[in-house]
């Protein structure tokens, strides 16, 4: 457990200079909190040190991130028609793809950002919660923890896209999905949702 309090300590401190430094600085920040994470992760866990992603976690992690997209697809016509902020977070969360050419911030979600995460909240923080509270609870604590370190964005739309995304790979993991095939469907989900085909520009296209 001890490792598990060291994580969370620095999980809550990385997060919070992410989101509350400059915000032109946002992605050398993700990516130094990504390359930090990780590297304790692959320091203290042994989940996350055994991690491979094999051929059949691909279409596994691809399947994975569809059916959170779909989800995601829901969840910003939620948002936008019955959360007050909702129109302006989505909007301010997106703003941040353009702060950098897209094909460095998809190098550094698809290289550090996204693996780094797996790593971290499922390979050492859930593995460690189960370990300690059992499979179900522990995947219910760990969803916890990853939606609560995005309390420090002041973005009430983004604490609960993490708490819903975290959910999904919370449960996948608890029900036995390889490590591996999570790091594709985050990198995947990542990048597709942030930069390929963002919520809600389907509703534009479709209007024009």
């Amino acid at each position: 457990m001890l490792a598990l309090a060291i994580g969370l300590a620095a999980a809550g401190v990385a997060f919070n200079a992410t989101f509350r430094g400059p915000r032109e600085r946002f992605w050398p920040r993700m990516t130094w909190t990504g390359l930090t994470l990780g590297g304790l992760a692959l320091l203290l866990s042994g989940p996350a040190r055994g991690a491979r992603i094999r051929w059949w976690h691909v279409p596994l992690g691809l399947l994975s991130a569809a059916v959170l997209y779909v989800t995601f697809q829901v969840g910003d016509r939620f948002a936008r028609r019955f959360v007050p902020s909702g129109e302006a977070d989505i909007s301010d969360i997106y703003a941040l793809r353009t702060l950098r050419p897209r094909g460095e911030i998809a190098t550094r979600l698809a290289t550090i950002v996204g693996p780094a995460e797996e790593l971290f909240w499922r390979g050492l923080v859930q593995a460690a919660l189960m370990r300690r509270w059992g499979r179900w609870r522990g995947a219910a604590l760990a969803t916890v923890a990853y939606g609560s370190v995005h309390v420090t964005s002041g973005n009430f739309t983004l604490l609960g896209a993490a708490g819903v995304a975290g959910a999904h790979w919370c449960a996948l993991y608890a029900a036995g999905v390889p490590l591996g095939a999570l790091v594709v469907s985050h990198v995947a989900w990542d990048i597709w949702i942030f930069l390929v085909q963002p919520t809600g520009e389907i509703e534009i296209l479709a209007a024009a």
